[in-house]
């Protein structure tokens, strides 16, 4: 359940009661799981509000509209996102981890964070040909993403090249991101966003991309330099 300032959200009127704040989150919990199975189209407020035990009426009365509502949504998934950043900034393990253990943790967060969002993020993905700003808010986590993750990825690469490090940085995430983003939006198969496997293969070819990268920096420092 949300705590009182989690519920401090553009679009929903505040409440000081308890039982009214409680209610405010089971309407929020329920449409983030609605929307894992449904498009936000077939989200039907009379559903939700049966499914919760409270009136259309009590709905309203927190929300301005149902647009609203799932900005409300948004506006959650991306401060976890937000929160997880921020506790991987404090994660010792990345600092002490190798470039491979580093690949799978970093891989491992963003898929995490993904599934718990998946439903929101779907719906948000499909409305994006109208409403461009409701992804944009995602995009911009995963630029913070991104910036935050290379500096501990660049010390495990090794010394030299920057430049060319952190474009191969960006596009591994890059490639990362967007096999996540087809996963929830259309699932093509062979693996879900559910599958263990797809942690597995995507941290291996992030691991592979910046290895490529440090071996053809390398070999570039070798041909400058022959002996």
């Amino acid at each position: 359940m949300q705590r009182s300032a989690e519920l401090d959200l553009p679009g929903v009127t505040p409440s000081r009661q308890q039982r009214s704040r409680e209610t405010t989150a089971a309407l929020l919990k329920a449409g983030a799981e609605i929307l894992r199975t449904r498009s936000l189209a077939e989200l039907s407020i009379e559903v939700l509000c049966r499914q919760v035990g409270a009136t259309v009426g009590a709905f309203y009365s927190r929300f301005k509209s149902k647009d609203a509502y799932f900005n409300a949504l948004i506006e959650l998934a991306a401060r976890d996102g937000g929160s997880r950043l921020s506790r991987m900034k404090e994660d010792r393990r990345l600092t002490e981890a190798d470039l491979a253990e580093l690949s799978r943790l970093l891989v491992r967060g963003t898929i995490g964070w993904i599934r718990n969002h998946e439903g929101v993020l779907r719906a948000a993905l499909q409305h994006d040909d109208t409403r461009p700003d409701r992804w944009s808010t995602f995009k911009a986590l995963a630029r913070t993403n991104v910036a935050d993750a290379t500096p501990i990825l660049l010390a495990a690469m090794g010394r030299g090249n920057k430049a060319a490090k952190t474009r191969a940085i960006a596009f591994g995430f890059q490639v990362v991101l967007g096999t996540l983003v087809n996963a929830i939006l259309n699932d093509p198969g062979p693996l879900s966003i559910h599958d263990r496997e797809m942690e597995a293969r995507l941290s291996h070819c992030l691991l592979l991309l910046l290895q490529a990268e440090m071996t053809a920096g390398q070999t570039g420092r070798l041909r400058s330099h022959p002996a």
